[in-house]
């Protein structure tokens, strides 16, 4: 998946959070005026956001309920792409020092971070993603994108520089969510009725992992600004972990942007594009974005699993043969990764560019 780094870049950008601590400014940039955003009516009052699939994955573990949760999870991924995961058996204690951690990381001197900073042809570290061009508008928030997973592929200018404890807890949450992620594989495969070895050996243990931490900073004008520019993920799968208690992240559903209250302790989990190939269009992914607000920063940590190095992108062959057509392209995946990051974020343009 990380082959040919040099073209997996972002051109480096100033720190908003830093921007608004320390200019306390009452007017938006220009360069963050986002009035090229979609206002898709906000479905928040319908009862849609209350719809949201919620997957019980002690059930979907359980010999006498699994059926019928893996009925839901089909229907989670077909019908929204998206869907809360309770009962995962990760520690409520545990999760609770990772967020406390994840916050304190973000509140480290501006000149401790400068030494995590992305640096210029590579996309890890501390600031924004997919920046490929010097007068594009730009996001609300800063991040924090490093690989995890396989362990042979993280930065050695990164990871090992990271602050103890968070590092140690970041090595464990990181070891934790591969594991739900490879049992949801699993799972979607029992859903798609189709043999496990075909997704297993897809997504094994060379399961690749790449995690981003988000921070979305309050602004003066939120209704001008956008936190994350609508987009699908370009992943198999998506784990989300809400940080703090503020809403924030909204998803597209028949044509309306819906907001998603997360569950304490849940994670949300959604299908990307990479998954939507694999299963040729059966399970979409789905358009979601992040809004800010006045009042409180949102922080929130998500983590992208993908095949590992070496493997093909395209579509299942039963399910080609199920559908008696291919309706993507097959390509490797560092061909795959190399077009994603030359791209600016915008929907679902780049699943486009794999339809046959």
């Amino acid at each position: 998946m990380e082959g040919q780094r040099a073209t997996q870049s972002s051109i480096i950008v100033l720190s908003v959070q830093e921007m608004v601590k320390e200019n306390m400014i009452t007017a938006v940039p220009p360069r963050y005026v986002r009035s090229d955003q979609d206002k898709a009516e906000i479905a928040v009052d319908s009862g849609l956001r209350n719809q949201i699939p919620i997957i019980d994955m002690s059930l979907l573990c359980s010999p006498t309920c699994m059926d019928s949760e893996t009925d839901k999870l089909d229907f989670a991924c077909k019908e929204w792409g998206f869907f809360q995961l309770v009962n995962h058996g990760m520690d409520s204690s545990f999760l609770d020092k990772f967020k406390t951690e994840i916050q304190d990381f973000f509140n480290l001197p501006m000149e401790e971070k400068k030494k995590l900073w992305q640096q210029p042809g590579d996309i890890e570290g501390f600031g924004q993603a997919f920046v490929v061009l010097e007068e594009q508008k730009l996001d609300w928030a800063d991040m924090f994108f490093l690989t995890m997973q396989s362990v042979q592929l993280r930065k050695p200018h990164l990871f090992p520089k990271l602050p103890l404890p968070l590092r140690d807890t970041l090595d464990m949450y990181s070891a934790e969510v591969k594991s739900i992620a490879i049992v949801l594989f699993g799972k979607i495969a029992s859903a798609l009725k189709i043999k496990p070895e075909e997704m297993e050996k897809l997504f094994d243990d060379e399961l690749g992992q790449r995690i981003r931490m988000n921070y979305y900073p309050p602004c003066p004008e939120p209704d001008k600004v956008i936190g994350l520019t609508p987009h699908s993920d370009a992943t198999g799968l998506t784990i989300l972990l809400q940080v703090n208690e503020v809403e924030g992240l909204q998803i597209k559903k028949d044509g309306k942007w819906v907001s998603v209250k997360p569950l304490p302790n849940a994670f949300v989990v959604n299908v990307g594009d990479i998954l939507e190939i694999l299963t040729n269009g059966t399970y979409r992914s789905i358009e979601h974005r992040g809004v800010v607000n006045s009042e409180k920063e949102r922080l929130s940590v998500a983590s992208f699993h993908n095949m590992g190095m070496g493997k093909e992108i395209g579509p299942m062959r039963s399910l080609v043969e199920r559908h008696k057509a291919a309706f993507f392209k097959s390509v490797t995946t560092e061909e795959f990764f190399n077009g994603l990051f030359s791209h600016a974020l915008d929907g679902k343009a780049y699943l486009d560019v794999m339809r046959i």
